[in-house]
């Protein structure tokens, strides 16, 4: 076997599934701690609302070595009414906002999750800066809002473009973006 590039197997790839293990399940909140209260100053002392007490945490685990190592990106879903979901709290860790596509990785499996569990409509209060992104994958934004003090446009994702899963913990691995030039 020959490497054409040994660089490459140094970049991690990522786990994209539903959070489950205990350490998991506080590299989600210690991201989200991060990026809501730390970063943007969005909250004084957590973002934790009740929500969470019914909300499926999601994840984008970094790899190393092929092992699972480390949160670096998450998002929570819920079921808001019969058939009708949403997204909320989608955060990336700064050092893989670069990577470009762990957000989009987050948003799909979110999608696709609530889908597959009889969604009929799904919604996100998305940060203006975001908007963009969501608009590449098939939402449409629904009208402006303000949310913690800070403008967010309300979005609806077109769920045809989202076909459903069955099941979120199993996810997928997303290679990095290395790695997928080097194939």
């Amino acid at each position: 076997m020959s490497f054409q590039n040994p660089r490459a197997f140094l970049s991690p790839d990522f786990i994209i599934r539903a959070a489950a293990q205990p350490w998991e399940l506080r590299g989600v909140e210690e991201l989200r701690h991060q990026v809501f209260v730390q970063e943007q100053g969005i909250f004084a002392d957590h973002d934790r609302d009740g929500i969470d007490d019914h909300a499926l945490p999601l994840a984008a685990i970094s790899t190393l070595a092929s092992e699972a190592d480390q949160v670096v990106g998450t998002v929570r879903i819920h079921e808001e009414a019969p058939r009708l979901w949403r997204g909320s709290r989608l955060a990336v860790a700064r050092s893989h906002r670069r990577m470009g596509r762990l957000g989009a990785e987050l948003i799909q499996l979110a999608v696709c999750t609530a889908h597959g569990r009889g969604c009929d409509r799904f919604l996100a209060q998305v940060q203006m800066q975001n908007v963009p992104l969501f608009k590449r994958l098939h939402w449409v934004p629904l009208r402006e809002i303000e949310v913690h003090g800070v403008p967010h446009m309300e979005m609806q994702a077109d769920l045809a473009a989202y076909p459903p899963i069955p099941d979120p913990f199993v996810g997928w691995k997303a290679l990095s973006p290395r790695r997928r030039r080097v194939r």
